[in-house]
């Protein structure tokens, strides 16, 4: 693995909020570096930003000021914006949101509909997330946590270069967290994804992160 220290990088992002005439800065010159494979954790107050962070990097949000660099690519800067769709970032987030239509299979299968082994790829993944069991449910039959689950394996299958977890194991019981951190972190450095996580729970920290930052008017610290 080419572990470099800019294989994501992050320059002095400025980020607001327009509300009436009052502008509310959120991100303030922040900066950050990772390198690849690594998997970064990021907690903060509620309101600090963090949310507003991973939208940024996958182009939901477009900063004021400054540049986001992945795999030696400009994902944005002052002339440059490439649409979220072609950054090839997975985004997991607490609302689980799936597809209403199709089944557990499909949703997992919906970003690797076109490759000849994607039933293979969907096996392995359901098995690992402990989620086999749900392939035929629609997401009206799910838990919280067996979507958050469903959620999680179709960002990974899809192999992104960078995958955003906001508080992705939220629905999730003790135990089960438990059995399935090892899993996660196995497929990740199997499939050389670089990962940014928020997340309020540190155990989760200690079981996944290399890195620890805290959010805080605006900027990182790492602890």
């Amino acid at each position: 693995m080419n572990r470099t220290n800019k294989f994501l990088d992050i320059k002095n992002i400025k980020l607001s909020f327009d509300n009436k005439d009052l502008e509310i800065m959120v991100l303030r010159n922040l900066s950050l570096s990772v390198k690849e494979g690594d998997f970064i954790a990021i907690t903060g107050a509620s309101g600090s930003g963090k949310t507003s962070l991973l939208r940024s990097i996958c182009g939901l949000e477009s900063p004021k000021e400054g540049q986001i660099i992945l795999d030696n690519s400009i994902m944005f800067n002052k002339e440059i914006s490439i649409p979220t769709e072609q950054r090839n970032i997975g985004l997991v987030i607490q609302e689980k949101v799936l597809f209403p239509h199709m089944n557990t299979r499909q949703n997992i299968e919906f970003g690797i509909s076109k490759r000849n082994d994607k039933n293979e790829l969907s096996n392995e993944i359901m098995e690992k997330l402990k989620i086999q069991q749900l392939s035929e449910k629609y997401p009206y039959q799910l838990s919280g946590g067996e979507s958050q689950r469903v959620a999680l394996a179709r960002s990974i299958v899809m192999k992104p270069k960078l995958l955003l977890l906001d508080e992705p194991f939220s629905g999730l019981d003790t135990e089960l967290k438990t059995t399935i951190y090892p899993e996660i972190k196995s497929i990740l450095n199997e499939n050389k994804i670089t990962c940014l996580m928020v997340t309020h729970d540190l155990t989760e920290v200690k079981a996944l992160a290399d890195k620890l930052f805290n959010l805080e008017s605006g900027k990182l610290v790492e602890i």
